[in-house]
């Protein structure tokens, strides 16, 4: 009650206070209410300015579902449900796949703050826009005509707020943000990128705006880094916008790929326009493997290549890389398709098709075996010469079970790992030049010579003409080799430059003399029909010297009966 009475007591000495205090109560309450006022009949004009201004820049329509501003430590807007359609000049409205063609930029969600200082004639600069759930689906370039936009009609309130609100922004952060390059060929698939983050700066200059951007890869999962500039953006043709940068893809698990694995880092450049990119890079995969073998063996690659951004092909100009010790080039594509099919019911599903032209030209065999061996010990080693088409379709198969190999091969100095095998070539040679003292003694370490054609395909290698040489015999096979189990099938003939009698020598021989006749043939000292059977680890060596293909060994060792 006491500070009661003081308060009044207060009030009737000071009654002047009184009336400006609640003057000042009533100019809060009416600037309140005039704020509340001007905010409400702001946001709808800021709404339409801002609409107005993409329409004019985009040369399309508009929407902009909802829009609200704040004056709380300064200017704060807000907008949802922004969407910007394909310029007006775009033909048709519907792509392969589609019924109608979507907006060209819809955006999720956007806000922006800006300083509530203003000078007239002077632009409000806005340090920063936040986006979220960006998404641009770029039309097909065919699906552009070029005409010019129909001429705006613009109100005079639209006009005077545009002439006194004008916007600089600095800088655009966007999280969950998706572009699509669509494509009008048909049976291919759009080109997609999901960007987790995107920075854009210089956005107001007129020139390109510099990006750093954080991309999801999907296969192989991985994060890319990259960095450049992009624009000035096309707004006839979006698509044509140019883009240039650098990137860093590491730690990506090719596991992901049925049939091989390895843990693979990428860098490299890229520029051009949207559709159309030159990247040039290089990979390196220290632990390249297939996963149905197990040995790993370094993969590292440098590449220069040409990407179509309307499909995502991709034309390999070339790959120059280094598996183990091997050097090779290989040139080609990677065609991405729909899935489709064909007349007799099969259905090929979605995926790369891979259509590669390979040149081995300073390699080792061992390099290539040691991938399809579960030791990693390589049946053979040997100087390599390769070319070869390499295809692999898409499908749900392996690696492996999928790639189609059709090419030749010669090898130089090779030698064989099992010392079964390598005794066997040594002996040959011996007894094919007429030497079987030195055959069964301890044979010299003799290198062979290998040339011929060959096809891969189901995991199978198939060598239709195997020619393999030693000094003093030449052995020419056909048949096949089982990259699974490493099962061996090969006929053919053996041709020596020592008569029978000779090759086999001492008593033996000279009792075989009669038989020299029989087998010479085409110039030949000997030759006789052979084949190699069994596996990699057990080969079984047979010469069929009689019509009904009884085999029996009076000249070469270690055949089976």
């Amino acid at each position: 009650m006491a500070v009661a009475r003081q308060r009044a007591g207060f009030w009737r000495i000071h009654p002047v206070l009184k009336w400006v205090a609640g003057g000042l109560l009533l100019i809060l309450v009416g600037l309140g209410v005039t704020i509340a006022v001007l905010m409400h009949r702001a946001e709808p004009m800021l709404r339409e300015l801002i609409v107005d201004r993409l329409q004019e820049h985009f040369h399309a329509r508009v929407e902009l579902a909802s829009f609200h501003i704040s004056l709380v430590n300064g200017l704060w807007a807000e907008g949802k449900g922004l969407k910007i359609w394909p310029p007006s000049e775009v033909v048709g409205v519907s792509v392969p796949g589609r019924s109608s063609f979507p907006p060209l930029i819809q955006i999720a969600e956007f806000r922006f703050h800006a300083p509530l200082s203003y000078k007239p004639g002077r632009p409000i600069r806005i340090s920063v826009i936040e986006l979220k759930g960006l998404d641009v689906d770029v039309p097909p370039k065919t699906h552009f005509a070029h005409a010019q936009p129909p001429g705006r009609s613009t109100s005079n309130s639209k006009a005077t707020v545009s002439n006194l609100l004008r916007f600089v922004v600095s800088r655009i952060q966007c999280d969950d943000a998706h572009l699509t390059i669509e494509t009008s060929k048909p049976g291919k698939l759009p080109l997609e990128f999901a960007i987790a983050h995107l920075n854009l700066s210089r956005v107001s200059e007129g020139g390109p705006m510099q990006f750093d951007a954080e991309l999801t890869n999907p296969r192989p999962a991985g994060l890319i880094l990259t960095s450049g500039t992009l624009g000035p953006w096309k707004v006839e043709d979006p698509g044509e916008t140019p883009i240039g940068g650098k990137y860093h893809f590491d730690h990506a698990d090719l596991g992901v790929f049925k049939g091989i694995a390895g843990i693979l880092t990428s860098t490299g450049e890229y520029s051009g326009v949207l559709r159309d990119l030159v990247v040039d890079g290089q990979t390196d995969t220290p632990d390249f493997r297939l996963t149905h073998f197990g040995t790993p063996v370094p993969l590292y690659t440098r590449f220069h290549a040409q990407v179509d951004g309307t499909n995502g092909d991709t034309w390999l100009q070339p790959v120059d890389a280094t598996l183990g010790q091997s050097h090779l080039i290989a040139v080609g594509q990677i065609v991405r398709q729909q899935a489709k099919t064909l007349r007799d019911g099969r259905t090929l599903p979605a995926g790369h098709d891979i259509s590669l032209n390979v040149n081995v030209d300073r390699g080792n065999i061992a390099d290539f075996l040691r991938l399809a061996s579960h030791s990693g010990d390589p049946l053979l080693s040997g100087d390599l010469a390769l070319k070869t088409s390499l295809d692999i379709p898409p499908g749900t198969d392996s690696v492996l079970e999928r790639m189609v190999l059709d090419g030749n091969f010669s090898l130089d100095d090779a030698e064989f790992a099992s010392t079964k095998i390598q005794d066997w070539v040594s002996e040959l040679s011996m007894r094919g030049q007429g030497k079987p003292k030195d055959a069964k003694a301890a044979a010299p370490d003799v290198r062979s010579t290998m040339q011929g054609d060959f096809q891969m395909a189901a995991e199978k290698v198939t060598l239709p003409n195997l020619k393999y040489t030693v000094p003093g015999a030449e052995i020419d096979l056909k048949g096949t080799y089982g990259i699974d189990g490493g099962t061996l099938d090969f006929a053919g003939s053996a041709r020596t430059e020592a008569k029978i009698s000779q090759m086999v020598g001492g008593w033996k021989g000279w009792l075989l003399k009669p038989a020299d006749r029989l087998f010479e043939k085409n110039g030949a000292g000997t030759q006789v029909p052979i084949h190699i059977r069994g596996t990699r680890e057990d080969p079984k060596f047979g010469v069929d010297i009689d019509p009904l293909k009884h085999t029996t060994s009076p000249a070469i060792p270690g055949e089976s009966h």
